[in-house]
């Protein structure tokens, strides 16, 4: 599948491919509605830091994913490494943290649009992991990403929406549970509709999941904020 997100004066996306009929992913976020009181990890340890800051055509000079760091029992955790202008833009805060490339052990990829994989090759030595696979070296592994756990802090959940295969991180800190969400909001605005979403009440169902289970989002291409009644469904 192919993304392509236009540097213009309003957010425009064009998505070409064939999307196959995904009924476990599509029916994700409606199926696990009278469950999302339990969605949140029940540990508190987790810590994060964002590396980069994203940007889409509105925001920013082109199309940047906003990358993560995140840390528990000895997990070293890189969220959405995708488009940046210069991998610097991840190495160098990561490097500030004190860690390299093979430090990290996970990568988690929300979808599989190339704007937020982009530079998953940078972490060789790190399991990858989607909504369906854990992926390292030439193992293959088949699980599907619901409710799986990194560790009692780090939890995945899918999310479909922007895409069928999108999941989200929830990350339980002394602060509150952040959810790391990739493009189920490309930023604080939104945008309220997607227009890559191939089913907007898919989409609508996901955001109130994320929402009812955190107190802080982090999107696919701009800065964190708090989840609220304000934010974009």
């Amino acid at each position: 599948m192919t993304n392509t997100k236009t540097n213009t004066a309003n957010d425009t996306t064009t998505n070409t491919g064939t999307v196959a009929t995904a009924v476990t992913a599509t029916n994700a976020a409606t199926d696990t509605a009278t469950d999302i009181r339990t969605d949140a990890p029940l540990g508190r340890s987790a810590a994060f830091t964002i590396l980069t800051t994203g940007y889409v055509g509105s925001t920013g000079p082109g199309v940047a994913a906003t990358v993560s760091y995140v840390s528990d029992g000895g997990r070293h955790v890189i969220f959405d490494p995708g488009m940046v202008s210069s991998r610097e833009d991840i190495l160098g805060p990561l490097a500030e943290l004190g860690l390299g490339p093979d430090d990290i052990t996970d990568v988690v990829l929300s979808h599989h649009h190339p704007d937020n994989t982009m530079n998953v090759g940078l972490f060789g030595k790190a399991r990858v992991h989607d909504h369906k696979v854990e992926y390292l070296g030439d193992k293959w592994t088949n699980r599907d990403a619901e409710g799986y756990e990194l560790t009692p802090s780090l939890r995945l959940i899918r999310t479909p929406g922007h895409s069928l295969e999108d999941i989200t991180l929830l990350a339980g800190t002394d602060s509150g549970v952040v959810a790391f969400a990739g493009d189920l909001w490309w930023h604080s605005a939104g945008p309220a509709d997607d227009p890559v979403a191939p089913d907007r009440e898919v989409l609508r169902a996901s955001r109130l999941r994320v929402l009812a289970a955190a107190d802080l989002i982090v999107p696919g291409h701009g800065g964190a904020f708090e989840a609220g009644d304000s934010v974009p469904l």
